[in-house]
Formats: C-alpha cells, sequence, structure tokens
C-alpha cells in the first residue's frame, strides 16, 4: 500500500492523547510511504483547525461527540473529493466508528480499517449504544480488516458477529525513554506508583486501602485525573494516610518515566482492560508489575514470569502481593529482568509499526 492516502477518524488526537492517541502517533511516524490524514474534536480554540504533526495532517472540528459523526463525515466525504483516500481507519468502535462506518455505506470501495483500543468492560459498552445497537454491530461488520490490541478484545470483535481477518497487534513502549539504567528497590522507603484515570475500572481506591495492611514506609504516588479523585482523596483523609499518598494530577507522556524511574513497584487492580499501555510503559522502566488477570493484561503478564497477579477487588490481596516483593530480592529482579526482555522482545515501536504495516497496511 506505499503511496497510498489512508484517513484517520479519531474522537482525540495530539495534544489530548491517552494510549489509542499515542500508538497512533507512534505507528504514522514510522509508515512514511503513507500519507495520513485525521479528522478529530477540536476541544481548544487554541488548537489549530488544521496543522501537521509528525506524518499526520490532523482536521479539527468544532463539535460535541454526539455530532461528531456525522461532521467528520461530511469533512470527510469533502476531502474524499479532492484526495480520493484508499482505506479509512476508525479508532475504536465509538463516535469514530460511527463516522467511519458513513463513509464506508457511501464509499463501499474503500477499505475500511477498525481498531479497538477499548478498555472498558464490554457490558458498559453495550449499555450505552442500546438505543443503536443494530447500528453499532455494523461499524464491526462492516470493516474489511480489524485490529486490536489484545486477544481479549480480539474475541469481543468475534462476539459480535464479525467473520472477517482479524488481527492482535499489541501497543507499544519508547524503550529508550522509558528505561531506568539502574533499577533497584530502596530498603528504607518502598515507593508505589499506579498511573491512570481516576474512574472506577482502575480500582486506584483498592490501592489506597490496601496501605492499611503495609508498613508506614511503604508510599504511594497516584498519576493522574478523574470523576472519582475528590471521592479518592476523601478516603486518603478518613484513613488518616495523607502523608504516604500523593496525588499527582495530570502529568505528561513524556515526564511520566521520571516518576516510574523515582518508584519501586507498579499498581493497577483493575476491573477491566483492553491492554493497558502503563504495564508495559513500568515494565520498561524496570518495575515489577501488580496486576489484575482481567481482559488484555494476562496477553504479557504471567504469573510469577512478568509480574504477580492480585485478586480483584481486594486490598489485601494487593498488600501480599507488595509484600512479597519487599522481601523476596531474587523474585523482584527475575520480574524486572523478564518484563524488560519481554517489552524489547515484542512490544518495541518499531517492531508494532513494522506489523501494522505488513498485516494491516499492506494487504487492504
Amino acid at each position: 500500500m506505499s503511496n497510498s492516502k489512508v484517513l484517520i477518524f479519531s474522537l482525540a488526537y495530539h495534544p489530548v492523547v491517552g494510549g489509542a492517541e499515542i500508538a497512533v502517533k507512534e505507528i504514522t511516524d514510522r509508515i512514511t510511504d503513507i500519507a495520513f490524514d485525521i479528522i478529530t474534536m477540536r476541544f481548544n480554540s487554541t488548537h489549530p483547525k488544521k496543522e501537521k504533526i509528525g506524518n499526520c495532517t490532523i482536521y479539527r472540528i468544532n463539535t460535541s461527540k454526539n455530532l461528531y459523526p456525522f461532521r467528520a463525515f461530511f469533512l470527510a466525504k469533502k476531502l474524499h473529493k479532492d484526495k480520493s483516500y484508499d482505506a479509512i481507519w476508525a479508532i475504536m468502535a465509538n463516535w469514530a466508528g460511527f463516522a467511519a462506518l458513513f463513509f464506508k455505506f457511501r464509499f463501499p470501495q474503500a477499505h475500511y480499517i477498525l481498531t479497538l483500543q477499548e478498555g472498558d468492560p464490554i457490558s458498559y459498552i453495550k449499555r450505552r449504544v442500546w438505543f443503536v445497537y443494530p447500528l453499532f454491530r455494523r461499524i464491526f461488520l462492516r470493516a474489511d480488516v480489524i485490529q486490536t490490541i489484545s486477544k481479549y478484545l480480539a474475541d469481543w470483535a468475534r462476539d459480535m458477529g464479525y467473520k472477517g481477518r482479524v488481527e492482535v497487534i499489541p501497543n507499544g513502549v519508547d524503550i529508550g525513554r522509558f528505561k531506568n539504567q539502574n533499577p533497584k528497590m530502596r530498603t528504607d522507603i518502598v515507593t508505589l506508583i499506579t498511573t491512570s484515570r481516576l474512574v472506577e475500572k482502575n480500582a486506584v481506591g483498592d490501592i489506597i486501602d490496601a496501605l492499611k495492611f503495609l508498613p508506614e514506609s511503604v508510599l504511594l504516588k497516584i498519576l493522574g485525573t478523574g470523576v472519582l479523585e475528590q471521592v479518592l482523596r476523601a478516603r486518603v483523609r478518613d484513613l488518616k494516610l495523607e502523608n504516604r499518598v500523593e496525588f499527582l494530577g495530570f502529568i505528561s507522556t513524556q515526564e511520566i518515566p521520571v516518576y516510574l524511574h523515582t518508584s519501586d513497584i507498579f499498581i493497577r487492580p483493575s476491573l477491566s482492560e483492553g491492554m493497558g499501555n502503563s504495564f508495559v510503559e513500568a515494565m520498561a522502566a524496570g518495575l515489577p508489575v501488580i496486576a489484575t488477570s482481567v481482559g488484555g493484561i494476562p496477553d504479557f503478564l504471567r504469573d510469577g514470569e512478568t509480574g504477580l497477579f492480585c485478586r480483584v477487588n481486594d486490598p489485601r490481596s494487593i498488600a501480599e502481593q507488595v509484600e512479597r516483593l519487599m522481601n523476596d530480592t531474587s523474585l523482584r529482579q527475575k520480574l524486572v529482568e523478564n518484563g524488560q526482555q519481554l517489552v524489547k522482545d515484542k512490544y518495541d515501536w518499531n517492531l508494532i509499526a513494522s506489523e501494522m504495516k505488513e498485516k494491516i497496511f499492506d494487504k487492504v
């Protein structure tokens, strides 16, 4: 598909980023023989309506999420008249997926790629779209190929009735940026860290509750913002943990490695997870990882080999695994070394971009 043109539909894009948006930029920057355009929402009036970032030309539209499918489609139709796109690429089966579906209805000859990056529980997603569920299913059914970041999401595509080609290609990590040259756990103070949205699915409250079962020398850094922030802050006050828990708020992706490098154990006891870029980033930074066996996490976390599993909604289980790492230096070192090797072998962005080009773009 060299010298081709691909139009991306994504609700958000740089500088408003999460795991999916980072993935798009890392991949498109490395595939230089394809011209990428992207239609996204304009979240701030200071963001240009059109600009070039890396290998993507960005078109930002003033719209709500509900109106995005329609406004994005009309702009895409106008752009297609001038540029004749070879393929469209929807980032997740959300409003961006509806925009891509409308484009596919109007221009059926255009190849349609759907990427699944969802982290919310599938049941929650289905409840949100119940009133348009038949149309929602067609976001999947009309795709020419579906790329997912985990086996868990590949199973979802099949459960939605999709019979076509599904490729599992995970998100990656910038190994050079995250690598810690000298990862060591301190013996006097142990710092736990979690990087996540402060929402129910990430169960940050369970980490806070776990501190009750751990020595006072165990501290917690919380990176991220979200709707539960005030609830979590109140929980910290109720447990009188103000001196042990630090809310650091929004931290840019460029700054996150600094915080990982000054921490000892990464924890996110998720209730659901499409994959979880943060886990792989923590591994690259030389931290042992504690997680739950949900969603796409088992794709990369093998209990006792590349990380440790704790039980869902179980703060005492989290504390037990933290104590194992504090008391067993050889186990910790094994997890760190295996995690770093796994990231190097399977999650380097250069490998991921090559796989996307070979399995997705070169075959549509």
